[in-house]
């Protein structure tokens, strides 16, 4: 039986399409990664981590960018890559990411309460640190369509 998905080099195979009305679509698209990962190889942490920072890039395609969306993997000589691509051309800027983790404490703010954790849990701009973090920095965006179209990439180990 052949495979779905091959090793094949330079090679873009489509995972899975959604629309700003799809029901639970950031949870489709991480089924849909950790099955197609799975069946190549994949497991333990790299595909868990995997799954996470995709959750992460299909989001925010949902949250700030037009769809249609589109989830793909990208075969090419130097590894495995998945794209999240939304119809929104600009490039967001990366922000700077502090040498602490996503939710380590910072000292400045140790203490405050109950009020201060809330808001700082409440706080937005994690999820591309938490992407930075799963990726070890091997993620960005790119143009894409002469520049009609924007697209989240995210490197994935080898097996």
């Amino acid at each position: 039986m052949t495979p779905l998905l091959s090793h094949k080099h330079d090679v873009v195979r489509v995972l899975w399409r959604w629309t700003s009305d799809t029901p639970r679509a950031v949870s489709q698209a991480r089924t849909a990664l950790r099955c197609a990962l799975d069946q190549l190889g994949y497991g333990g942490e790299t595909l868990d981590d995997a799954v996470l920072a995709v959750s992460e890039l299909a989001a925010n395609a949902l949250e700030h960018a037009p769809g249609p969306y589109e989830m793909r993997l990208r075969f090419t000589t130097s590894g495995l890559i998945c794209e999240v691509a939304d119809r929104e051309p600009r490039l967001p800027a990366v922000p700077a990411f502090p040498a602490t983790g996503p939710f380590e404490i910072d000292p400045s703010r140790r203490s405050g309460g109950l009020d201060a954790l809330l808001t700082a849990m409440s706080e937005r701009g994690r999820g591309l640190h938490v992407v930075h973090q799963l990726t070890c920095g091997a993620w960005g965006f790119a143009a894409e369509s002469g520049g009609r179209m924007k697209v989240a990439w995210m490197a994935i180990p080898g097996t």
